[in-house]
This record gives structure tokens, sequence and C-alpha cells, in this order.
């Protein structure tokens, strides 16, 4: 049914939206440092109140920074949806981005963000970080439409996700992370309450 509908609406050339999110899960000791590319993102994205731009190129920072720590992925997981109306499309992004932002520890503390990174030694380091990238875009990539639980397809996956912001295909964009700053860390009993739907890599 979905699929002759999906025919239907392109014989009529209506704008086709995808939203998914990604959830990549690192391990390490070595994985704190990425707190900090995350953290600087977020604040920008903050400080220019949103600009699609400027989210764009946090975006290929951060899609960049986690294909670089691939060997630290631990497990991942991935969800989205077509639509054919904009309005539905930004209804599911909002449900994603609110649902995002409610995980354990995701929300970014700009008070204390800066004080944190001038004594890094007196902190406990976190052994686990979830990055979740929430992404609305027009068209048809397969890349993003697939199961991503696999180290092959997350890493086409992100590169798609960085494709898509230098074809100006991106519609919203929204990065969460856990644990949102320095000194705080996910458990591994978190990491299983917190995120379920996570599968091992």
């Amino acid at each position: 049914m979905n699929a002759w509908r999906d025919r239907l609406n392109r014989m009529t050339n209506r704008t086709r939206f995808v939203v998914c999110r990604i959830f990549v899960h690192l391990a390490g000791s070595d994985v704190a440092p990425l707190l900090g590319i995350l953290n600087r993102t977020a604040r920008e994205a903050i400080d220019t109140e949103g600009d699609l731009e400027v989210l764009g190129e946090g975006l290929v920072e951060v899609c960049q920074s986690l294909l670089q720590y691939d060997e630290y992925w631990l497990s991942a997981a991935n969800e989205g949806d077509v639509f054919w109306d904009e309005g539905e499309a930004g209804d599911y992004f909002n449900e994603l981005f609110t649902d995002s932002a409610q995980r354990y520890l995701s929300e970014v503390d700009l008070d204390g963000a800066d004080s944190d990174l001038n004594e890094p030694l007196s902190l406990p380091a976190t052994r686990n970080v979830v990055v979740m990238v929430t992404a609305a875009f027009e068209g048809e990539v397969p890349e993003l439409e697939t199961n991503l639980a696999d180290v092959t397809a997350l890493k086409a996956g992100l590169k798609a996700l960085i494709n898509l912001h230098y074809q100006e295909k991106l519609r919203g964009i929204q990065v969460h992370f856990s644990p949102a700053q320095f000194g705080d860390e996910l458990t591994n009993d978190q990491l299983l309450q917190y995120f379920p739907e996570l599968v091992p890599l």
C-alpha cells in the first residue's frame, strides 16, 4: 500500500520529506574529547538562534568526528519515516527532538561548560557517550533509509548526512548527546535504561 502511495505521490510531483534519527554509542577512556566538539557546535547553534547553515556546518563537524572515532563505536540504532506533507514531517521532527532532549543528561549546560573545560583533570571522564542526530531532508537517500546498526551502513549514513548539507537538502537538524558535559557520567545501567533501542555493532 505504501509503495503504491509513494508511486502516486511521485507521479503528482509532490515533495518527499524524510525525517530520521541516528543513535551512535561510543565507549572507551578516550571518547571524552568528543564532548568538547559536541558542546562547541551546540553553543554555536544556540548563539546563531538555529541558523540552518550554521547547524549544517556543525552537523558536518559532528559527523566527521564520529567517523574519526569509529574504533570506539559500540552500538547504534536509527529510526525514521517518509512524509509527503511538510507539516506532518515537521510534527514528527519535533516529536523526535522532544524525545532526544528528555534522554538522560542530554541538555547542554551553557553556564558551566566553560568552567568545566578549565579543569578537566579533576573531573572523571565518562566511558560512554551517546550522540543523537535528528535530521529532516527532501528527496530520497537510501543510505539513511535502511538499518544502520552495522558499521559499514553507519559510516555510509553519516557520510550521506554530510552530503545533504552540501546539497542544501536539509530542512531541519538537531544534535543531542549524553552526557551533556565534562564531569557527568553515563553508566552502563543508565545506558540500558535510557537508550534501550541500541544494538551492538
